[in-house]
């Protein structure tokens, strides 16, 4: 996606809490922080997008 090395962009965003719960309970299944398991789906996101 973005080029090595190349600075992160902050953004803060807002989840129903049901959906904020079952990530946190992917984040905790799979030993990752909760903005990995989002940064990781919306990089699929714009992968199928692009595609």
């Amino acid at each position: 996606m973005k080029p090595e090395g190349a600075a992160s962009v902050r953004a803060s965003i807002s989840f129903p809490p049901d959906i904020y719960e079952v990530l946190e309970q992917l984040a905790k299944e799979k030993k990752v922080s909760l903005a990995w398991v989002v940064r990781d789906a919306v990089e699929r996101y714009v992968a199928e997008q692009q595609a």
